[in-house]
């Protein structure tokens, strides 16, 4: 029988390379296949009792009871004992797995930006309440990610796993990386990546263009300290860092002493999120980035550090990337760690119908009525400024759209991206934003006069 053991947790990384593209739409099939793996090459209270080269029947009457249908229809529930009955969220939240619900919802929740509502269904589904030909198809899924091969009509376990994000393997070979490097990206460029990253008949089709503003005199610094950072997180423990950092707000620059967490590419620059100091000393969190931090100086544990990093340390809870994830599903904006504000945005119409429908903007993202509109002006604003937005309501069509959302203020990103829709969209709440929007058009207006 096959030596390996396969223990790797139905993580979001995993899922996602298993889902093979958006990971939304084929949540089900994933965890179907994590669940295939652990009855292939789990432990000894997991794997089944099975050759190493076996049918598609054989691992049928091995994996169901004796009472399980073998035609291609989905089986009606007929035996509790049966693993065709067995609901998602019991393969996924068991004692095997000791795996905490409430903090694996969040994290697809962040990822995907699947509804609650619907991932809950999912989770009620019966996961191998499915059709022979789909679990032939899970099969044949397996052969071509590498873990089974296919032949002389037999499907065998591999001696070797393949490369896989939940592997514990320290290095990742060149020849590895395109197996599920890509994951990285948001789920919808994963599927593009995978299909058109290699050459179509010695032609090139797929290309990525990004807008980078980092000058190319300061481009191998920044993949400098990119190395540096990979290094740092190599080790256990990772440690914290002192960083001399030009900060573009102050004007000057700071010492920080952080620990980092991991490192964003948003919009224009790469940037590392890290806890600890602040350049203005008013968060814990900050969003450095990486062309102007001038030094970078690895410290131990055992260092003079800020209380907030000592008190992680010695608590055993130092920052995971997956909270910086969940942060930002709850708020519109890449500094998460800025206050969230309810914002009551306004469409045109015509605009709306051609740039903003059938558009992902955040998950906070929820097309309201004019009615509920109103409603918000009214719940969230004290007069006068009350009157005045109502008054401003009136005057605005109910036939154009309007959406509530949670932003962070302050966030430079938001802030050009509305401006970048302006005038055809329109900020009514919350009031400070909206007054400090009409002050910037108002300057830009003298402008051009």
């Amino acid at each position: 029988m096959s030596e390996q053991v396969f223990q790797d947790l139905p993580s979001v990384e995993l899922l996602q390379w298993l889902a093979r593209g958006s990971l939304k739409q084929n949540l089900l099939r994933a965890i179907r296949l994590w669940v295939w793996l652990r009855s292939l090459y789990g432990n000894s209270q997991e794997r089944l009792v099975l050759n190493d080269s076996f049918t598609y029947a054989e691992w049928r009457d091995a994996f169901f009871t004796r009472s399980h249908p073998k035609g291609d229809i989905i089986p009606k529930p007929h035996d509790s004992l049966c693993s065709c009955s067995k609901i998602t969220s019991e393969w996924l939240f068991s004692k095997q797995t000791s795996i905490t619900a409430r903090e694996w919802k969040e994290l697809m929740l962040a990822h995907t930006g699947i509804d609650l509502s619907h991932l809950e269904q999912q989770l009620q589904q019966r996961l191998f309440g499915v059709t022979r030909r789909s679990l032939q198809g899970d099969l044949q899924t397996l052969v071509d990610l590498g873990w089974l091969e296919y032949k002389a009509q037999k499907y065998h376990r591999v001696r070797e796993f393949p490369p896989r994000p939940a592997s514990s393997q320290d290095e990742v070979t060149p020849t590895q990386v395109s197996a599920y490097e890509l994951n990285f990206l948001q789920e919808d460029l994963v599927a593009i990546a995978e299909t058109h990253a290699q050459k179509i008949n010695g032609v090139q089709r797929f290309f990525l263009q990004l807008d980078y503003v980092i000058p190319r005199s300061t481009i191998d610094v920044v993949e400098d300290w990119q190395h540096k950072l990979k290094q740092l997180w190599a080790k256990t423990p990772v440690p914290p860092v002192k960083l001399s950092y030009k900060s573009a707000r102050l004007g000057n620059t700071v010492n920080c002493i952080v620990y980092p967490v991991c490192i964003y590419y948003v919009q224009r620059a790469v940037y590392l999120c890290a806890y600890g100091e602040s350049p203005e000393q008013k968060t814990h969190w900050y969003n450095f980035r990486l062309d102007r931090i001038h030094k970078m100086t690895a410290l131990e544990w055992t260092s003079d550090l800020p209380a907030n990093l000592q008190k992680c340390d010695r608590q055993a809870s130092l920052p995971h990337p997956d909270y910086i994830a969940i942060e930002m599903s709850k708020a519109w904006g890449f500094d998460f760690y800025l206050p969230s504000q309810l914002m009551l945005l306004r469409f045109d119409r015509n605009f709306h119908e051609r740039y903003i429908q059938n558009t992902f903007r955040h998950e906070t993202f929820e097309a309201i009525s004019y009615k509920q509109a109103k409603n918000l002006i009214q719940q969230n604003t004290k007069p006068p400024e009350r009157q005045t937005l109502l008054k401003v309501l009136e005057n605005r069509s109910d036939k154009d759209a309007y959406y509530r959302l949670y932003y962070r203020h302050g966030d430079n990103n938001v802030s050009m991206r509305i401006r970048a829709w302006r005038p055809k969209a329109e900020v009514i709440l919350p009031w400070e934003l909206r007054k400090n929007i009409a002050d910037d058009v108002a300057t830009e207006f003298n402008l051009y006069q």
